[in-house]
């Protein structure tokens, strides 16, 4: 009989070089400064970055108790890095002795990325984890015309968008701002990507009600994503949109909820 319960695929680690200077900042001090890093792979975790431990401030690190165990590295130790008046406990981990797959993490040690204040590749500013050199983002120009409407109400219509695409993830519609029709409130709700930058979001009245962080738009986006600077955008999860008359299908994400 066919096998209904087939095996999961093998759980992957990998290491690339990264030449690119990293540096962590806590309480005001870069306590890792490194052009020798790694970055590590083990999907579906997003990419950590590991610095040789001649990088890292010894004099910022204070050794703990804590271990744990991966069987995909080995066994880990811990250190609290402690800036002035401020500790960030068990916050970099390190294999001595890695399992024989991934030799090349001994010597190096990792950070807990939010426990850290500011992280830079070379001096911009970089936001939730290390950028995956395998991630491309496109930030294209079109006159294709793009309608978002909700309910059978138009909230926005263009036919100057930017459209990105990004690597595993939908196909995203930026409009100018006056190309939205829609009523929208400010929300006090942020969030970061490391390809774009912080986001600011907005609240839509639709219909007689009210639609909460239904638009997101980057007022001071990363270098790459420039272009996209206050243009906004709606989750496509939650609105229908049409191009040239298509009505696209709503794509099912985690944010589709």
């Amino acid at each position: 009989m066919p096998d209904t319960n087939p095996a999961k695929p093998a759980h992957k680690v990998t290491t690339e070089s990264c030449c690119k200077r990293i540096r962590v900042e806590f309480n005001g001090e870069i306590v890792a400064d490194t052009t020798r890093g790694l970055y590590l792979f083990e999907p579906p975790i997003t990419p950590v970055y590991y610095f040789p431990l001649d990088d890292v401030r010894a004099e910022f690190l204070e050794r703990t108790e804590h271990f744990t165990h991966c069987p995909f590295k080995g066994d880990a130790v811990y250190w609290d890095v402690i800036v002035g008046d401020r500790a960030a406990r068990n916050a970099v981990w390190a294999y001595p002795s890695p399992i024989e797959a991934v030799p090349e993490l001994a010597g190096y040690a990792a950070f807990y990325w939010n426990k850290m204040d500011r992280w830079f590749e070379e001096d911009e500013e970089i936001f939730v984890h290390a950028r995956d050199p395998h991630v491309r983002l496109d930030v294209l120009p079109s006159s294709r015309k793009v309608e978002v409407s909700l309910n059978g109400e138009t909230l926005a219509s263009s036919e100057r968008a930017l459209f990105v695409f990004e690597t595993g993830l939908p196909v995203r519609y930026y409009v100018p701002r006056d190309d939205v029709s829609a009523t929208l409130l400010p929300s006090d709700l942020t969030t970061a990507c490391p390809y774009k930058g912080v986001a600011s979001y907005w609240h839509v009245e639709a219909g007689g009600e009210t639609l909460e962080n239904l638009v997101w738009s980057y007022r001071d986006p990363v270098r790459e994503a420039g272009q996209v600077r206050d243009y906004l955008c709606f989750f496509n999860e939650k609105v229908d949109i049409a191009i040239d008359g298509e009505t696209q299908e709503r794509p099912k994400t985690k944010w589709s909820a």
